[in-house]
Parts: structure tokens; C-alpha cells; sequence
């Protein structure tokens, strides 16, 4: 059912609502993302943002606790925390082996994540921003689908410190705290740490303990510089350490696990930013942007998800994967000024040069082995940009924008595989822009994104299966973004239609052993094309100075055209994977007096397939959110709670043999996603 019945016993909530802390209007909001910083309501595109507020509220730790509040935007776990995420239907759900070219395009504060979010950490975040659809000028092959940029807080001016204490069930206890302020007259600092530690969601039933523990370490430090009244220079690093661990499966699809050897999903990163901006020159501005990142990111599991001794039939094996992962950026933007516009000042541009390098070592230690397996995995992209903005008219305006790139990467693993493959890509995007009368924007677009080809490097694979092509994305859309009621009511909606060309899909095969047990092969191949298709639609209402109503909804249909999986069935005409049809999150806010306001909602979701190798679905599910915040002086307290009826619903799922007592019968394992959560948060500002 599109409700379920505990959803609807709290529609009267919604009716007499329970609503948030409001401003006499609406608050604009700013998008740090593209090359300028632009209002939200300004930029031509779909984009959902997600403030510091709404994070405070849910008691948001990562970035998998808000993905529902965006349309059309679901994740894949397969570990201690959401790595992958697909956006309008695309995008990678887990990685086994190299390479991985991701469909999602993830920034931390201007640092290149992409594809591994577990880092995605959400303490003193000022907002996450989800850009949807292909940014082929924008951001190139990293952002097919579209690219989530994550900006903590900047340095303040004046002197400021917090203090956060959180105790939650499942054992979770967390400690933050954060300092900021002036160094000197020109030099603004701010400091960050979180310790996060919580018990997890199962129970081992051998070994008779949590296996799903989280130890999650967060530091930051982020400087800003005003050289000059022209001149500035932002600097950030951060160490982001995760020790968790993993064991998620089991044999009866439950939270109560019975692995010997449970697994691990570690990583450790540490990254580093710079941007400098200068408006000395008198026809434009100048931004070099740097980033590096270092990621020791080690995941592993028993992949038999039993103990020695559990049946006379069983095998027991391990598969451990240890990477090492370095990502090194930069960019150098021209910007034009007022002066600087061409066409007698009616035409802005922007234009730059964007590089990046990375280089992955892998070790894997798998029980079939005889030796341990490694491979090395370096990419190399160096791209050319430019985009305009045309003023046609008073209300008329013309965006058009072009990249091009050189993509090219080495491999050669320990099995004496080889490959160098190298491509010239290309994206771009054309947007025909109308301003309403009063305040609003509409919009039609077309825009090209672009992912590039690859490799599967699985020894044993067929040689028809090693390598792929790159795929190629047309995304058409309109949009309109208007504000109503002197800025009380904000309506954002977009149409938008996909055609994609040699649909890079991941698929699995499964193998016998000699000893009758299964080998699941994860691999990637392409389809004859696809089409992703829906809207978006975002609303804000101050109803009244103490009463906002909030909501999103996503539609979404993804078929596939002319392909037949790995398994020979024919999907023409299938859903695309991990691609529900619809998603919403419907909420209220009410302060019910200076000091205390109560906010609610209902966060939904569409069943969708988990793979493309098999026809295993979700379900469809409800989550109810609630959260009680009282503020005094500098004091806050936030009860919070989220899937508050303890809905069961999967984040993940698989199809194969891996029972010994029904002799290895193919069938669905899933993971199933967080349940109701609840806890008591304590901030509190020096």
C-alpha cells in the first residue's frame, strides 16, 4: 500500500500540524556548487539542499540518514554505512574489484569522494546539495546522474564554541565539539571534532555480541586568509576515521547473525583543500582550487555467514579487500566581472581547466585463493571548459556550456591482466531561461553527460565480459521555480526526461565450485540503451509565523531497451535497478512557543529491483520522523527519533545459494535498513 496504517494514524498531525521555529518569510538559500555563488531559485536545474536545521533535527550523522529528503535519490548499503547512491535510477550499488567509474559524483569540501561515501560525515555541516541530472560542464564523467557537494562551516568572524552530547539506543553515545573565530584582524579559523560509538542494530548469536559496532572519528580544520582587499585563500583538512564492522547477512533474513569470522568496513581518510580567489584583475576573477585525499578503506566478510560446525554441508571462506586510494585535483577558473562581459556587457562566461589523478592499490584476500590477489588502478582526466550566460532580453536568458576531456587509466593486476584504455569525452548543457514577473524562474533544458568505459578484471570471467564501453546521457528538462504569498510559499518542480545510450550495467554471474559451493561474480556490462523519466517537486509553506509545512516527491518510471542479462533473460522493458517509482517525505513544523517547537513527518519509498541479475524487489515502506527541540539562551535540547514504527524495510539484496540445509537453493538475501532509532541530543553554544 502507498501508506501504511501507522502512517495514516498520524495524518492528523498533518491536518493540526506540528510545525517549526518560522521567520516571517522564507530563508534563500545559497548554492555552493556551481561556478558562481547563485541563489537556489536562480540556477536553472533540478537541486535539492539540505540545511544545517534539517540535520539538527533528524540527528543526522551521515549523509544515508537525509538521502530521503531529496527526490528521486536512493542508496545502496552492502556495508557499515551507504557507499553508493543512485540518482534518477543510476548509479553503482556496491564494488568488488576495480575498476569503478563512479555515476554519482560526491565532493567534501571541494575534495573528490566519489564513490566511497562512507566518509561522508555530517557534523558541522552547513548543508549538503544534490545537483540532479548530468553535469557534464560542471563536473564531467564523475557526475552522470548528477553529484552531491557537501560544505561544512567556514571560519566566523567573531568568537564562537559549541559543545554536542548525544545518547541514543543501540548503545550510541557521541561527543562533538567545535571553536571558531579570528586568529588575527586577516586570519579566520575553525576547529571540529565528533567521536561517534554505537553498538549497531544486530546481534551475533555465536560469538554472543554486537558485530555490526560503529567507531566513528571526525576532525576538521578549515582557515580563511584575507590577503588583500582583492585576495583570499581557504584552506581545509580533515582525518575521517571509521572503524566498523560488518555482518549484515544471514540466513534467514534476519538482524540475528551466526558468522565465526564477522566482517569489517574500515576506512581512513584524510583530506586537504585550497582555494584562492583574486578580483584584481579588471575583466574577470581568478580561482585556483587544489584537493587531495588519502583513503585506507579495508572491507570484509564471512562470506558463508555461518560458523564451523553449523551443517555436514557447509564450506567456510573469507573475502577481504584492502585498498589504498589517492585522488589529487586542480582546477584553474576565469570568471568574468561586470566589465569584463562580452556583447556589450549582456553575456557573463566562465572558463577553466580541470585535472585529476588517482591511483588505487588493491589486495584481496579470499579463501579460494591460493595467493593473495592485487591489483593497481590509475586514472588520469585532464578537461577543458567553458560557460556562458546570455541576457536575450529583460526576462530572456541563454545558458550554454561545453567540456571536453581526455580520459585515460592503466591496470595490471598479479593474474598478469593488462589494460591502458584511453577516450576523448564530451558533455555539455543548453538552457533556455525565463524570469516571471515578480519573483520566479522557468526553464527548458538539454544537457549531455558521460561516463567513461572500462574493464572487468575477475579472473574467471569469459573474455567477452572483460570490457565495456563508455555510456552516453541526453537529460531534457523543464522546470519552474516560484515563490508566492510575499515569499511564504516556495514551489520548485521539474520534468525531465533521459535517454541513455550503451547503459553501463552492473550485473552478476554465479559459479560452481568443485566442492559444490557458489561463486558470486559481480561484473559490469553494457545494454543496448535505457530511459529514466519522472519529476521532481519541492514545496515550503509558512502557513503561519509559527506553522511551516514541507514536502518532496519524486516519480520516477526507468526501462531498459534491448538487453538480456547475464542470466539470458530477456529485461526489455524492465524497471532499472534501485529505482523506485515514487518517493516523498511529507512534514510539518510548530513552535509552540519561543522556547520549544515539535517537528514530524513521513519519509516514503517505492519497492524497486536490487540487481539487474535477478528479479529480487524492496518492498514499498513508510518512515515516521519526529523530533521535540527546546532552546534556552545558548542551550538546546533535541529528543529525536526516526522510523519512529519500527518499519522493516531493505537497503540491500542478492540472489544465489548460500544455505546449506536447502542444499545451496538459489534465493533473496537481503540487509535490512535501520530501525526505529531514538535518542536525546544536547547542544550548547559558548
Amino acid at each position: 500500500m502507498f501508506l501504511n496504517r501507522q502512517a495514516l494514524a498520524f495524518f492528523p498531525c498533518f491536518i493540526f500540524p506540528m510545525a517549526s521555529l518560522a521567520q516571517p518569510a522564507l530563508e534563500e538559500i545559497v548554492v555552493t556548487a556551481d561556478y558562481r555563488l547563485n541563489l537556489v531559485d536562480d540556477i536553472p536545474a533540478s537541486i535539492t539542499v539540505i540545511d544545517a536545521d534539517t540535520m539538527s533535527r533528524r540527528n543526522a550523522q551521515h549523509l544515508e540518514d537525509i538521502l530521503l529528503n531529496a527526490p528521486n535519490v536512493n542508496f545502496a548499503s552492502g556495508g557499515s554505512r551507504a557507499r553508493f547512491i543512485q540518482i534518477r535510477g543510476i548509479g553503482e550499488r556496491g564494488q568488488f574489484s576495480e575498476p569503478l567509474n563512479s555515476s554519482v559524483g560526491m565532493l567534501i569540501d571541494g575534495v573528490d569522494f566519489s564513490g566511497i561515501g562512507n566518509a561522508a560525515m555530517l557534523y558541522d555541516m552547513e548543508q549538503v546539495e544534490i545537483l540532479l541530472g548530468p553535469q557534464g560542464t560542471r563536473y564531467g564523467s564523475n557526475a552522470l546522474a548528477g553529484l552531491i557537494n557537501l560544505q561544512t562551516r567556514a571560519p566566523t568572524s567573531e568568537f564562537s564554541a559549541g559543545m554536542q552530547l548525544q545518547g541514543a539506543n543501540a548503545g550510541e553515545q557521541g561527543l562533538a565539539g567545535y571553536i571558531s573565530g579570528p586568529a588575527t584582524d586577516d586570519l579566520f579559523y575553525r576547529l571540529s571534532v565528533q567521536q561517534l560509538d554505537s553498538d549497531g542494530f544486530s546481534q551475533n548469536l555465536f560469538l554472543n555480541r554486537p558485530t555490526n559496532e560503529r567507531e566513528e572519528t571526525t576532525l576538521r580544520a578549515k582557515f580563511r586568509w584575507l590577503m588583500t582587499d582583492t585576495e583570499q585563500l581557504d584552506f581545509t583538512t580533515a582525518m575521517i576515521d571509521l572503524d566498523n564492522g560488518y555482518d549484515a547477512f544471514s540466513l534467514d533474513n534476519t538482524r540475528d547473525t551466526l558468522s565465526d569470522e564477522p566482517g569489517f568496513d574500515r576506512q581512513d581518510s584524510k583530506l586537504a583543500s585550497i582555494n584562492f580567489s583574486s578580483s584584481r584583475f579588471d575583466n574577470f576573477s581568478l580561482e585556483i582550487i587544489g584537493g587531495y585525499a588519502l583513503s585506507d578503506i579495508a572491507y570484509g566478510y564471512d562470506e558463508d555467514w555461518v560458523y564451523a560446525g553449523f551443517h555436514p554441508f557447509e564450506y567456510s571462506s573469507t573475502d577481504q579487500y584492502f585498498r589504498d586510494r589517492e585522488t589529487v585535483s586542480g582546477e584553474i577558473r576565469l570568471l568574468s566581472s561586470e566589465s569584463g562581459a562580452l556583447l556589450d556587457g549582456r553575456t557573463q562566461w566562465v572558463a577553466g581547466i580541470y585535472s585529476l589523478h588517482q591511483d588505487v592499490d588493491l589486495d584481496r584476500n579470499y579463501s579460494f585463493l591460493d595467493d593473495i590477489y592485487s591489483s593497481r588502478f590509475i586514472i588520469d582526466r585532464l578537461a577543458v571548459y567553458a560557460e556562458t550566460n546570455t541576457a536575450l532580453s529583460d526576462n530572456w536568458s541563454l545558458d550554454i556550456g561545453l567540456r571536453g576531456e581526455r580520459f585515460s587509466a592503466e591496470f595490471m593486476d598479479t593474474n598478469g591482466l593488462l589494460f591502458s584504455p584511453d577516450d576523448n569525452l564530451f558533455g555539455g548543457k543548453f538552457s533556455l531561461n525565463y524570469q516571471l514577473p515578480g519573483d520566479g524562474l522557468a526553464y527548458v533544458s538539454a544537457s549531455r553527460g558521460y561516463k567513461s568505459g572500462g574493464f572487468n578484471t575477475d579472473g574467471s570471467l569469459d573474455a567477452d565480459l572483460r570490457e565495456f564501453d563508455s555510456e552516453a546521457l541526453w537529460n531534457y528538462e523543464a522546470g519552474l521555480k516560484k515563490s508566492f504569498l510575499e515569499n511564504r510559499l516556495n514551489l520548485r518542480f521539474a520534468l525531465f526526461y533521459m535517454d541513455r545510450t550503451d547503459v553501463q550495467i552492473s550485473s552478476s554471474t554465479v559459479r560452481m565450485r568443485v566442492d559444490g559451493s557458489s561463486e558470486f561474480i559481480d561484473f559490469i556490462g553494457n545494454a543496448a540503451a535505457g530511459t529514466n523519466r519522472g519529476a521532481e517537486l519541492d514545496l515550503q509553506w509558512l502557513a503561519a509565523d509559527s506553522l511551516t509545512f514541507y514536502g518532496s516527491l519524486g516519480l520516477l518510471d526507468s526501462r531498459y531497451e534491448n538487453f538480456i542479462n547475464s542470466a539470458g533473460a530477456n529485461l526489455d522493458g524492465r524497471e532499472q535497478a534501485h529505482a523506485p517509482g515514487y518517493q516523498f517525505t511529507l512534514g510539518s513544523r510548530f513552535e509552540i512557543s519561543p522556547a520549544l517547537s515539535v517537528d514530524i513527518n513521513l519519509q516514503g519509498r517505492d519497492s524497486f529491483y536490487f540487481s539487474d541479475s535477478h528479479n529480487e524487489q524492496s518492498g514499498d515502506y513508510v518512515l515516521i520522523n519526529a523530533s521535540v527541540r527546546y532552546s534556552l539562551d545558548k542551550l538546546s535540547l533535541n529528543l529525536w527519533a526516526r522510523n519512529l514504527a519500527d518499519e522493516d524495510y531493505l537497503v540491500r539484496g542478492f540472489y544465489f545459494g548460500n544455505d546449506p540445509r536447502d542444499n545451496y537453493t538459489a534465493k533473496g538475501y537481503t540487509q535490512l535498513g535501520e530501525p526505529a532509532r531514538y535518542g536525546l541530543t544536547l547542544n550548547f553554544d559558548f
